[in-house]
Parts: structure tokens; C-alpha cells; sequence
């Protein structure tokens, strides 16, 4: 049974059983994955997953049941189990459905034609062969990836919603390992888009460059000084901590931010950008999961806390309308709320004339411990980094094995400029992070 014919079975068990408020959520997913270790294929995997979600409220209360069979039998049980479940619950947070009719911008179809399993695998072994090519410098252990994954989702309920959308997205990953003789050293880099514009000969030259750049290197001086994080670095924060801007997360005391829109919260010339139509991103989305329209918002503007980022529970708690983030980690989860593309907007000047401000510091590459060493809820952090030394305004030595420490609340206030050019490093999502090139003032470092 499709899913179509899976809706009208469950439509008509809601209301045999005289349910007038329920939603009916679908979403089903297909991945292959192909990998090389030693210029053979040593990886491949394929998987399916899919499934549906009944919402019903009953006396105020909203219960849940899903189910990955798609019968009429399944279809009448599920509406029981949803039934029951609201009756059983201790919740008293008011549930709503979202309306149908609404206006919704449309989002771009970035759908593309995927590879068959052959191609994938002469994809990979061709990115395998130009890594090795790449420079005598690469050893084994080098690896390259490739992939393809689509996705579909179907919203529909008794208020006359009734969206859904599809997407697909293709990668290719490489893995440098190289060693001089003395020391080893491993970077990599990964590509998004469609699956024949993928730019393989790129992404392991970026690979085996960023590898053979760290191979010559030393431990940061401790000390106070500015860091430069580069856009891959400040991406990587900024995920960690974008949980800060979550509503739900707020007003369960798990973010500073409660209450504090229309509150000064950055430097003067910094903004945050949530945008569901960022034209980088491949997955672009008119709707969230709850069925609301999306839109673009600054979260931040001008050092300002205009919003944090709302579902429709979340939203009628604070008194405000939904931001359209309300988010399913997955067709049986309950509802949360995500961003979208999330991202800190751009400065005006570039990479070059930022290093010359910072003039004597750190450029910091990469960030690890980045679960382990950042605490969402203080803000606090202490990770292990890499990067180079910032020598009278350039880029120098290699740097690694350091820390770097501070707390992401004050260091929104302490950013001091932004390079004019954004990157998302893994552009390829339901939520993708952002960021150009970051000066921040006074870091604790501790290195040799």
C-alpha cells in the first residue's frame, strides 16, 4: 500500500472514531554509500528507512503512534494507539495543528539524478587513484567516499494541510594521509551537489594541501591573544552551541537567552542568519515539520537578539508567533525545533586584511573535543586546536596541540571583525552552519 492510499484508511479510522483535530506525518529516506581503503573498495552500504506518525488531540492532549507497515489493518491500529496515548498523558502544555490554506514561499527544487551502484563505485576508485597521484607525500590510509541519499516527506492533517517535498543529494570525500619521513599528518575535505558536477580533482588536491600544510609543525605559545577561526572552525562552534538559540532549550533553563530578545548580545557589526532557502544549501524548505511556512530571520541583527527560534508549543508559551523551525529527528519523534541554514552573516573585508588586524595571534583550522569540552548550557568551553601562528598580519608556522578556552556567550561580544565571504563547509542538510572567517579578541591559549 503507497502512502496515499495508507492516508484515506487513516483518515477514515479518525473519524469512525470522531477525532476532529489529527495529523498524519510521512517521511522515508534511501542512502548508498561506497568507500576505498588501499585502492580497493573496501565499504558499501545501502539502506532504507521510512515510516509514519499519528498525532490525535483528545481532552487537550496530544498523543502519538508510528509504524513502518502501511496497511489498513496498521492503519486503524495506529489511530487507536495515538488515541489512547493522549488519554494516558500528564501534559498539560496546550498542543495545536497548523491550519491549511497558508501562504508558503516556494522553495527551489534542488533534485538531482542519482548514479546506479556502478558509477558510484568508478567514482570512487577514481578519486582514490587521483589522491594517490595527488603527491609522493601520500601513504596509506588515505581514503576517498562517495554517496547519494533522497528523502521525502508528507504532511497532512484534519485543518486541511496537506504539503509534502522531496530531495536528493550526491558527495564525494576525500582523506589525505601523508608523510614526509618524520612526521604524519591527516586532513580531508568533502563536496556536495549533483552527482556529475562533483569536483573530485578539487577536493583531494584541498586534501593533500591541507595535510602537507600541518606535516612541519609546533605547539601555540600559551597566552591572551586574538584567534582568528576560520570558517570551518567557527562553523564547527557555532553548531555546538546553536542550541542556545532553541526556545525549547530556554525555557527549560538550558540557554541564558530566555527572555532577552530585543537585548544587545554580540558586537555591534555581528548578525545571525537562519534562512530554509539559503541558496548554497541543496535541501531548501517551504515548510517545517509541523507544516508551518518557513522564513528567513535574523536571530541576531546588529549585535541584537530580535528572536529565538520557535515551534508552535514553544511559541504560544512566549506569547509570539512560530518561527517555522519545529523540527522531527525522525518520522516517530516527537516535536522539537532545528534551524535551517544557520549561519554568521559576512563583514566587509577580506581573509587578507583580517589576519593584518589581528596582526600577531592565532589561526585556528580545526576544533576537537567539541561534545566533550563545550558545555551548551554555560557557554563555556575549552577545545583542542589546530591551525597556524599570525605573524605580523600573515600566516605563518603550523600549529597543533593546543587549547583554546573562553565562553561562546562572551565571545559574540568580543568579536572585533568578519571576513566577507561565508562558507558552509557541509552544505548538504536539513540544518547546515556557516560562517566567514572570525577575529576575536583575547582567547586564553594553552599550548607549550
Amino acid at each position: 500500500m503507497d502512502f496515499n492510499e495508507f492516508k484515506k484508511c487513516v483518515i477514515n479510522a479518525a473519524q469512525s472514531l470522531g477525532l476532529k483535530e489529527y495529523e498524519l506525518y510521512y517521511s522515508a529516506s534511501e542512502s548508498t554509500d561506497i568507500g576505498t581503503f588501499k585502492h580497493e573498495i573496501n565499504e558499501f552500504s545501502s539502506a532504507e528507512d521510512g515510516g509514519v506518525c499519528f498525532r490525535c488531540i483528545v481532552g487537550g492532549k496530544m498523543g502519538y503512534a508510528s509504524t513502518e507497515e502501511l496497511s489498513a489493518a496498521e492503519a486503524e491500529s495506529i489511530v487507536k494507539r495515538a488515541a489512547e496515548n493522549a488519554k494516558a498523558l500528564e501534559n498539560d502544555d496546550t498542543q495545536f495543528l497548523v491550519e491549511g490554506g497558508q501562504e508558503y514561499r516556494k522553495a527551489e527544487d534542488k533534485g538531482y539524478p542519482l548514479p546506479d551502484t556502478p558509477e558510484l563505485i568508478a567514482t570512487a576508485l577514481k578519486g582514490d587513484k587521483a589522491l594517490y597521484d595527488a603527491d609522493p607525500l601520500v601513504i596509506d590510509g588515505s581514503q576517498c567516499g562517495t554517496g547519494v541519499s533522497s528523502f521525502k516527506v508528507a504532511i497532512a492533517n484534519s485543518k486541511g494541510l496537506d504539503l509534502s517535498y522531496e530531495s536528493s543529494t550526491a558527495y564525494f570525500m576525500a582523506a589525505a594521509v601523508v608523510s614526509d619521513g618524520k612526521e604524519m599528518s591527516d586532513e580531508f575535505k568533502v563536496v556536495h551537489g549533483p552527482f556529475d558536477k562533483l569536483d573530485i580533482d578539487g577536493a583531494v588536491k584541498e586534501a593533500v594541501e591541507k595535510a602537507k600544510a600541518m606535516l612541519d609543525y609546533d605547539s601555540a605559545p600559551t597566552g591572551n591573544y586574538p584567534v582568528v577561526f576560520s570558517p570551518e572552525a567557527m562553523t564547527s562552534m557555532l553548531g555546538v552551541f546553536s542550541g542556545i538559540f532553541n526556545s525549547e532549550n530556554a525555557q527549560k533553563g538550558l540557554s541564558r537567552l530566555l527572555g532577552r530578545e530585543g537585548e544587545k548580545i554580540a558586537a555591534d557589526f555581528v548578525s545571525i542568519i537562519d534562512d530554509p532557502f539559503y541558496p548554497e544549501n541543496g535541501i531548501n524548505l517551504s515548510f517545517d515539520d509541523e507544516g508551518s511556512p518557513t522564513c528567513t530571520k535574523a536571530v541576531v541583527e546588529n549585535g541584537v537578539l530580535k528572536t529565538l527560534l520557535y515551534n508552535l508549543k514553544t511559541a504560544n508559551k512566549a506569547g509570539v508567533k512560530t518561527t517555522g523551525n519545529a523540527s522531527k529527528a525522525g518520522y516517530s519523534a516527537s516535536v522539537g525545533i532545528r534551524p535551517f541554514t544557520f549561519y554568521i552573516a559576512p563583514g566587509n573585508i577580506s581573509e587578507e586584511e583580517l589576519l593584518k588586524k589581528a596582526e600577531n595571534g592565532v589561526y585556528i583550522t580545526s576544533l576537537g573535543g567539541l561534545h566533550a569540552g563545550a558545555n551548551s548550557v554555560s557557554g563555556d568551553f575549552s577545545l583542542q586546536s589546530s591551525g597556524f601562528m599570525i605573524e605580523n598580519g600573515v600566516k605563518t608556522k603550523a600549529v597543533k596541540s593546543f587549547t583554546v578556552s573562553g565562553n561562546f556567550y562572551e565571545l559574540l561580544k568580543n568579536i572585533s571583525a568578519l571576513s566577507d565571504t561565508v562558507k558552509l563547509p557541509r552544505p548538504y542538510g536539513k540544518t547546515a552552519f556557516g560562517s566567514p572567517s572570525v577575529l576575536v579578541e583575547g582567547l586564553s591559549v594553552a599550548g607549550k
